[in-house]
């Protein structure tokens, strides 16, 4: 363990289940204390027949990821690591718009702990500027269907910020916890329990009124459509406004030619 890292009281399977009030998402929980990471735990279970709605949380994750493979720093007893299991019907196309309810129920958590969240495509939340927490999923298809959706979160609530320095050097500039935001310990039982609750509604919005009240909640708390950024493939790069997102949730951003560009896997860089 970092000796920067401070833990806060354990995650408590009880303590998330008196406030849980979802009626699907939740139905199984596991708490690990040390995985890989709760994606590739929960993926197993999947492949195993696991009912939808089921919770891996760990107190850390040796090998966390979030988007593009970028590791994530998943020290002990301090934030929230948790992956949920969704299933079908869905196709295999819709899945990233489907991972927006990730960042929405995210944000909603973030606020109801007493920050002010906004949404960084597709599915960062910063606080004033700065990440706190982000999304990942992960598939299992048969054909252009959907067999199971893993939905994997990461939330720094009480780590350090000299600990997030310590890890992420430089980059830890574009970082922050919800304890540095608000001034406050974080009960990370409440969070989990606030996030849970928050998915399970947003997916529920998702298959009862379909996407589009998906996007348009995703439009309301997202950061960057105005604004010009820097976007980053492979062996490429270019500066552009974003317009906004497509039906597909794929990022869309105008060049200085004009011209209207999808993004979909690139790094995203705000110039401003």
């Amino acid at each position: 363990m970092n000796a920067l890292v401070t833990e806060t009281p354990p995650l408590s399977i009880a303590g998330i289940r008196r406030r849980l009030r979802a009626p699907v998402v939740g139905r199984q929980l596991y708490l690990c204390g040390r995985v890989e990471s709760t994606n590739a735990t929960l993926s197993r279970l999947a492949r195993s027949g696991a009912p939808e709605g089921t919770v891996v949380l760990a107190e850390s994750q040796t090998a966390g990821r979030g988007r593009l493979g970028q590791p994530w720093f998943s020290p002990p007893g301090v934030n929230l690591y948790a992956s949920v299991l969704f299933r079908g019907p869905l196709a295999l196309k819709e899945a990233p718009l489907f991972s927006f309810i990730g960042g929405l129920a995210l944000a909603d958590a973030v606020r109801e702990a007493g920050a002010s969240p906004g949404i960084k495509w597709p599915n960062d939340v910063l606080v004033e500027g700065r990440k706190v927490a982000g999304a990942l999923i992960e598939c299992g298809a048969r054909g252009d269907e959907v067999e199971y959706l893993v939905l994997g979160v990461g939330a720094n609530l009480n780590v350090d910020l000299d600990a997030l320095a310590a890890a992420l050097g430089p980059a830890a500039a574009f970082a922050s916890s919800l304890r540095a935001a608000t001034g406050r310990e974080v009960d990370r039982d409440a969070f989990a329990a606030s996030y849970l609750n928050a998915l399970d509604a947003w997916a529920s919005c998702y298959r009862g009124k379909g996407p589009s009240a998906v996007l348009e909640a995703w439009g309301e708390r997202d950061i960057l459509t105005g604004r010009q950024v820097e976007i980053r493939g492979a062996g490429y790069r270019f500066i552009g406004r974003v317009a906004g997102v497509d039906p597909r949730g794929r990022l869309v951003v105008q060049d200085a030619l004009g011209e209207r560009r999808t993004v979909s896997t690139e790094e995203i860089y705000p110039c401003d």
